[in-house]
């Protein structure tokens, strides 16, 4: 009997041990898997980290240029503007100095009329430097002729007459009044008379 007990015993034991071994086996299994999951788990949120991290990146990026390139764009413009400002700045004192020079070209061919010489010639002088110190301060006349073509963008007519001659028919027939400039913006266009 103790035989067949302890076979009971050794088979009970085989059988023991072999779900022990299944067991551990499907343990085993199951850790592995497991740590297989977590694994493709921590890679997956490694490379989601990472994607996330490259996106922010290029976000922050983009914006620091877009910000850089909207700073350097005010940069120009200030810049452009305070120029423009430095040409313009007297074209107030300029414009209301125009009339005197009219008025002086005018008292100029009064002048040249006389025949004191040494009157000409001084009054010539202080015209000339008139003339070159508004020049240096950059008023420009706009230089209009009889005969040139009349441009609505260019010119003021004042009047329209009938054309002395057939070639001057919508063409500048005499200028009233010189037109300037202060650097490339005209400040007083010319006014003219147009032949029809």
């Amino acid at each position: 009997m103790e035989k067949k007990e302890l076979i009971k015993g050794t088979s009970y034991m085989n059988k023991k041990n072999k779900n022990t071994e299944d067991v551990k086996d499907q343990v085993e299994e199951v850790l592995d898997a497991t740590i297989e999951e977590t694994e493709t788990k921590t890679e997956t949120e490694n490379v989601d980290v990472e994607t996330q991290l490259k996106n922010d990146l290029e976000k922050e990026k983009d914006k620091f240029l877009r910000l850089f390139a909207e700073f350097e764009n005010y940069k120009k413009r200030t810049s452009r503007e305070r120029i423009e400002l430095f040409k313009t700045a007297s074209q107030d004192v300029l414009q209301s100095m125009l009339p005197v020079i009219d008025d002086f070209d005018r008292a100029m061919k009064e002048i040249e009329k006389s025949d004191d010489k040494d009157l000409i010639k001084g009054v010539e002088l202080i015209h000339n430097k008139l003339k070159e110190t508004l020049k240096s301060k950059g008023l420009v006349e706009v230089e209009v002729n009889a005969g040139d073509s009349f441009n609505a963008d260019d010119h003021e007519a004042i009047t329209q007459i009938p054309a002395p001659s057939d070639e001057l028919k919508g063409k500048i027939v005499d200028v009233i009044e010189k037109g300037y400039k202060l650097g490339d913006k005209v400040i007083r266009f010319p006014k003219v008379v147009t032949g029809q």
